[in-house]
């Protein structure tokens, strides 16, 4: 992908998307879920099921667009939601830091993932011709992923809880050039084992 620098910024749509649930989830731990709905003009969402509300925050997260980046971010969060009660997520009042990693850990996993499997789509990553090799590569490149951004996450956690609206896209984008140097290295070491 041209280096961590390159791949993350290829990340575009789905940094701001990142950039814009992230700021939402720490507006909501220091003030609250109706108050952070209220200064998005969705107060009526309040008090909904977690789904909901995510649901109605689609359009704020990832505005919808008709170039891949902006699909791309928009899948993400689609498949966020739906790992939420997976995760033990299932009731926006209240949100600690922890559940507020949880979530941002699953939407960038599902970004990074949805860009590089389009990036197989498009011949940019190669898989093994072998279909056995290929399903194995496919059963671990989540796991890979949600480490690598973990692991990203964790390095940078004492940053998350001193977050400003103006420090989110910075932190946003050192989180996915992280976890593609995480992913870099956790790859050349697989390669290296094979």
């Amino acid at each position: 992908a041209g280096g961590a620098r390159t791949a993350a910024a290829r990340m575009g749509s789905a940094r701001g998307a990142g950039s814009r649930l992230l700021g939402f989830l720490s507006d909501t731990v220091s003030r609250g879920a109706t108050e952070a709905l209220r200064a998005l003009n969705l107060s009526a969402l309040a008090g909904r099921p977690i789904e909901e509300i995510f649901l109605g925050l689609a359009n704020y997260v990832c505005p919808d667009g008709g170039t891949i980046d902006e699909g791309i971010a928009r899948e993400a969060f689609i498949e966020t939601i739906a790992d939420l009660a997976g995760a033990g997520i299932t009731d926006l009042d209240g949100l600690t830091l922890d559940q507020m990693q949880t979530v941002f850990e699953l939407y960038a996993t599902n970004a990074i993932e949805a860009r590089l499997c389009n990036d197989i789509g498009l011949k940019l990553v190669i898989l093994p011709s072998d279909s056995r090799q290929a399903a194995m590569v496919q059963a671990q490149l989540n796991d890979f992923i949600r480490r690598a951004v973990s692991d990203s996450l964790t390095k940078a956690r004492a940053a998350t809880a001193s977050l400003t609206p103006d420090r989110v896209l910075a932190f946003v984008s050192g989180i996915y050039e992280q976890a593609f140097i995480i992913l870099q290295i956790m790859g050349d070491a697989e390669a290296e084992g094979a």
